[in-house]
């Protein structure tokens, strides 16, 4: 079996990977075409998207899948053509390709011109959200990249129907030399088949896993190819008591309650001791469907409220649960973030430019947020049409991966006869 496994790993890796190098020659007029046939198709078989997706939300259900698992899982009308809305903007975004990023003339007559190119083959491995299939499909294709989508067995009939949407808009599109491999599809959902494919260095360019813990875990430690981590979202929030109490409410429901099922939804709350009114605001939390655990200081306030443990702060819920704790001071704020964070979002919500600063400078994640929704981290609001996703490592992109983040750079050098000296 494992040999089984090998064979098929390659020959899918192999087979992207010589389909990538017809993808070099494509105008971006013929890599617009196909997206907007890959749209209309999306609009065109709404009703058999629902179907398909229909099927694996029955059996999520049957298997017990969490509710932030059924809620990433579900394709309604709205979503779907919310996946359309993202290949629109992606097809309006700037190709990347090919645009100059550096240009000069050396004292020795040597000209020298950087230029963006692109990567090659790129291998996602995400779980449960099916639209990951048509987000990354396009922005792969629209940055000249091949694509390998490997998603969770929770998900397989959508996933299939929508890369199968992608084939069909490539076929239509009738491109001189380009196959459908542009786009490949692992049908095979076992954990075992994916590991021959994390050896292969030599066809596969990058691995991106999207997903919980374990996946990055897995695929990080098993992994010979440079894999960009899209790692839990522990996203805090302080609320100083020098902030704007109107707009306190709305922001911190919408961080948590808008889509709780997500990376950039907010699960850790610090409440400087001296905010006016608290226990107020955690009976509107409450009211508006947070369910609240706090500290022993949270307690004092609202003895109903549960304790939040250690483990607690350190969790990423993708639920309604918030877990919150008052602190002395924005400096005991920040010590806590430092502690709990996973370096995805944090935010301030405070009027003292000081107290900004302060929170700016001294802490290290993908994104730091100033009196607003931490659910803006995201590739479509950052105005990138989509994202792989959003990448808590540090290199080689950090914080919502879109377009441009899917090209490397070539330097051409062209001379008149130098030699180096």
């Amino acid at each position: 079996m494992a040999e089984d496994y090998t064979t098929y790993a390659k020959t899918i890796a192999t087979k992207t990977k010589e389909a990538s190098r017809s993808l070099k020659q494509l105008t971006t007029n013929q890599k617009n075409t196909v997206l907007l046939r890959f749209e209309k198709l999306l609009l065109e078989n709404e009703t058999e998207i629902i179907t398909k997706n229909q099927i694996d939300l029955k059996n999520g259900k049957d298997k017990g899948l969490s509710s932030s698992m059924m809620d990433r899982l579900l394709l309604d009308s709205k979503r779907i053509h919310g996946m359309a809305k993202s290949i629109e903007e992606i097809r309006n975004l700037p190709d990347p390709v090919g645009e100059v990023v550096r240009g000069t003339i050396l004292p020795n007559g040597l000209e020298l011109l950087t230029k963006r190119v692109p990567i090659g083959v790129v291998m996602t491995i995400f779980e449960s959200r099916p639209n990951v299939i048509v987000d990354i499909a396009s922005l792969s294709f629209k940055s000249g990249n091949a694509c390998i989508l490997r998603g969770g067995s929770e998900a397989y009939h959508s996933n299939f129907i929508l890369s199968s949407l992608f084939h069909k808009a490539i076929e239509d599109s009738s491109l001189p030399g380009v196959s459908k491999e542009v786009v490949s599809f692992v049908d095979n959902t076992n954990r075992e088949a994916m590991l021959p494919f994390f050896q292969l260095d030599d066809l596969i360019d990058v691995i991106v896993p999207r997903g919980g813990e374990a996946l990055i875990r897995f695929v990080s430690e098993n992994s010979k190819i440079p894999v960009i981590k899209h790692d839990k979202g522990v996203t805090n929030l302080y609320l100083s008591d020098k902030a704007n109490e109107k707009i306190v409410l709305p922001i911190l429901v919408n961080s948590k309650i808008q889509r709780p099922g997500v990376c950039n939804a907010l699960e850790n709350l610090f409440i400087h001791k001296n905010y006016p009114n608290i226990k107020v605001l955690l009976q509107e939390l409450k009211q508006n469907g947070v369910r609240i655990l706090g500290d022993v200081s949270i307690q004092s306030i609202e003895p109903t409220i549960p304790l939040a443990t250690e483990d607690d702060y350190s969790t990423e819920f993708l639920d309604t649960r918030l877990s919150i704790k008052l602190v002395n001071s924005i400096e005991e704020a920040m010590e806590n973030i430092k502690k709990y964070s996973s370096g995805h979002t944090e935010c301030i919500l405070s009027e003292d430019i000081t107290e900004i600063q302060t929170f700016q400078q001294g802490l290290d994640s993908a994104a730091i947020f100033v009196n607003c929704s931490t659910r803006f981290h995201d590739g479509g609001e950052y105005g990138l049409g989509a994202e792989v996703g959003i990448s808590t490592g540090k290199l080689h992109v950090r914080g919502p991966m879109g377009l441009i983040h899917l090209t490397t750079t070539t330097t051409y050098v062209t001379g008149k006869g130098q030699v180096r000296g």
